[in-house]
């Protein structure tokens, strides 16, 4: 039971926060008197996480979900809710990775992939929208990556759905909006994690996590529908975006490996 004493801004659910980004993210919330629940396939022995649930025994709730389990979602939502009474921001930011050239692709990874990085937001999405619908109020932050700009070689496994979940974003906001939801996304670059340490190739920009989930916070207070950075790696593939396709392919082009 939370004390009476106590006043917390929001209640917030973590999706994806066991480590890297979410991690630091927790850390940041907690600080901030933000009531937390966070969630991810092994929250709930995560030393990390066990060590932040000793600090803050009141304010931080750890609960095992894996999103690629479709069967499990609507139990895991309808837990969720109970655990903090309703919630005011649902943050999702689970993220699955593996670069493929074309002569390694697999189909069960491409699957993987999906199911994470946009199936698995969707799914919770559904089971949360009458809830949020009926309370009336919220804010949805998905964290994509700005790799949805543009596929680009080898990572098209995993932009592919990053780019689908922003669509689907834009699709949703109005709609959501008027219903006093509101919905924003993140497209950040390279982080060091466990995603990255699979890339071959100088990274620009290249942060640590607790500069993300920095800059990932500042959305919890600000009403802009999406949050850049860095600002080198954002402003060269929002204009490969926005260039004549030929031209965006030719410069693309250029990342192929020689073999």
């Amino acid at each position: 039971m939370q004390s009476q004493q106590t006043e917390y801004k929001d209640k917030v659910w973590l999706v994806g926060g066991s480590q890297g980004i979410g991690l630091s993210l927790t850390e940041i919330l907690l600080n901030n008197s933000y009531l937390t629940l966070v969630s991810s396939r092994n929250c709930e022995s995560n030393q990390e996480l066990l060590k932040l649930k000793q600090q803050y025994p009141d304010q931080l709730f750890l609960m095992d979900l894996d999103v690629t389990n479709s069967e499990n979602i609507a139990a895991k939502v309808f837990q969720a809710w109970n655990i903090l009474g309703g919630i005011d921001i649902w943050f999702y930011n689970a993220g699955s990775y593996d670069p493929m050239p074309i002569q390694e692709w697999k189909l069960e990874k491409f699957i993987s992939m999906n199911q994470v990085n946009y199936i698995g937001c969707v799914q919770l999405m559904i089971e949360l929208r009458d809830k949020f619908l009926k309370q009336g109020h919220g804010r949805w932050i998905w964290n994509i990556s700005l790799a949805s700009d543009f596929g680009l070689p080898y990572g098209g496994g995993y932009s592919a759905p990053k780019a689908g979940l922003l669509n689907l974003a834009e699709s949703l906001q109005p709609e959501l909006k008027a219903h006093n939801i509101q919905l924003q996304v993140v497209n950040h670059g390279f982080v060091k994690t466990r995603l990255t340490a699979k890339n071959d190739f100088p990274m620009l920009g290249l942060m640590e996590p607790q500069q993300a989930a920095e800059k990932i916070f500042s959305a919890f207070n600000s009403e802009k529908f999406e949050t850049r950075f860095p600002f080198n790696l954002a402003s060269i593939l929002g204009l490969i975006k926005r260039l004549p396709k030929p031209w965006s392919l030719a410069l693309t082009k250029k990342m192929l490996k020689h073999e």
